[in-house]
């Protein structure tokens, strides 16, 4: 993990919300002194302030001197204020930077159509784990990102979780199964909290015992190798309590719901890439 040290490059962060604060973190633990080499700007001061005097970052006082100090430049902006972000800086850019995405929606050919000039670009999609070193990102990019810039944007993304490489035609989908999903799962533990309660359990043992069981489930899925379906079956007995429950879930169309809520998330998504 000592890749971005060792080629000093300095990285900028364009917006300083909750995506831009867990990966601040997470370079910070990860990478020794890295806060001396990071830069932050935000369109609230008082925000960039407040981030640059946390971790220690320089402040910069607005997006173009964050470009002028910096080799990968972070949009850490909503898709909406990416247009603006883009028009401001497009002047400044170079052949030399990086720039990275990290919302929804934002292809590559959107950020190359504000330059006359090939630049390096890498499109990914963090979620939200990221804050507790757990996070998920797709990362994807054009053909001028060369393959030690693009181990060094996976260090990045290592440092809050884990990255993987994917086909761009891909990237519509990733909100669904990882970006978006942790609100599903946010849910799924609420109703089980709630279920417990409903049965006489405090509501915060209802949270942990859930919010434990989801976490472990998903640790054997990632651990164990074995098919979601085999860990389900090794769970329900013949004529047990367990595939009591899972016959109600699937009565009620449990799986199809889901799916159909992905399907829609993913039909979000290509609008907001205008597809």
């Amino acid at each position: 993990m000592n890749e971005v040290m060792n080629l000093q490059k300095k990285i900028g962060f364009i917006g300083t919300g909750n995506m831009a604060d867990a990966m601040i973190k997470g370079l910070v633990n990860n990478f020794q002194d890295i806060y001396k080499k990071m830069y932050v700007s935000d369109k609230a001061l008082d925000k960039a302030e407040e981030m640059a005097k946390l971790y220690d970052l320089n402040l910069c006082q607005s997006n173009v001197e964050v470009v002028k100090n910096t080799d990968i430049i972070i949009l850490a902006v909503k898709p909406n204020i990416y247009r603006y972000v883009l028009e401001e800086i497009k002047g400044y850019v170079t052949n030399n930077h990086i720039l990275i995405s990290i919302a929804a929606g934002i292809s590559i050919d959107f950020i190359q159509g504000y330059f006359d000039y090939p630049i390096k670009i890498v499109r990914t999609m963090p979620n939200t784990p990221a804050f507790v070193g757990e996070g998920m990102t797709a990362v994807t990019a054009n053909s001028e990102v060369k393959h030690e810039e693009l181990e060094t944007v996976l260090n990045i993304f290592n440092s809050i979780g884990k990255a993987d490489i994917i086909d761009e035609k891909l990237m519509d989908m990733i909100p669904a199964v990882s970006g978006s999903s942790p609100a599903y799962v946010y849910m799924f533990i609420e109703a089980l909290a709630d279920g417990a309660v409903l049965q006489g359990m405090t509501r915060d043992k209802a949270y942990q015992y859930a919010a434990q069981a989801v976490m472990g489930a998903a640790k054997m899925v990632l651990e164990s190798g074995k098919h979601p379906g085999e860990l389900k079956d090794q769970v329900c007995s013949p004529g047990g309590t367990t595939i009591e429950a899972v016959y109600t879930l699937e009565k009620n169309h449990f799986r199809g719901i889901i799916i159909e809520a992905m399907e829609d998330c993913t039909t979000k998504t290509k609008k907001l890439t205008g597809k």
